[in-house]
């Protein structure tokens, strides 16, 4: 089982089935944020959540690639992984997402560099990527903060259940590069 502890009051762990319920409070109290830069988040119910928990285990299983909650004084706080890793190409994308109230006080940048490192040393990747949209100041800066170069913005890359289609930026941080990221938030 996957668990890394972040500080004394912050970890990521694996989620479980019995998790579904949290994970999907969460979620929706959180719905109008996240919707504007998660596609998924409009139309998550308890049943999607369950069926993202279930394909993401079984994604662990076989490639490897997995989510994590990221998890606040016993309480899910958001969530975070590499939906899938290019084994050929020995490389990744990390998500994340967090409920308004962990946001802006450096936790997505703690859990970020825990997979970064996770990625470039476990799994001895070559490539880490975050695409977040252009608008989605606070996701960018997590990217910048960890020393990501700003590789291009693929035009309406990331199409949204209501029809419309944003931009996405595209950071790229190779393992030549782990400890710019590790130094900038130590």
């Amino acid at each position: 089982m996957f668990t890394h502890r972040l500080d004394d009051d912050r970890w990521l762990r694996l989620p479980e089935e019995s998790d579904a319920a949290e994970l999907y409070e969460l979620t929706a109290a959180n719905r109008e944020m996240l919707a504007e830069w998660l596609p998924w988040a409009a139309g998550a119910t308890l049943d999607t959540t369950r069926e993202f928990i279930r394909s993401r285990r079984l994604g662990f299983a076989r490639s490897g690639g997995f989510s994590a909650l990221i998890v606040e004084r016993d309480r899910i706080v958001g969530s975070i992984g590499f939906p899938d890793i290019d084994h050929q190409q020995r490389s990744c994308e990390i998500g994340y997402w967090l409920g308004r109230s962990a946001q802006g006080r450096g936790v997505a940048t703690l859990a970020v560099r825990a997979l970064i490192e996770h990625a470039f040393v476990a799994r001895e990747l070559h490539r880490v990527v975050i695409r977040a949209g252009v608008g989605n100041a606070r996701s960018r800066a997590v990217a910048e903060r960890l020393g990501f170069t700003l590789e291009g913005v693929l035009r309406q890359a990331e199409r949204y259940p209501d029809g419309r289609y944003i931009d996405l930026a595209v950071y790229g941080l190779l393992a030549s590069e782990r400890a710019r990221a590790l130094d900038r938030c130590g």
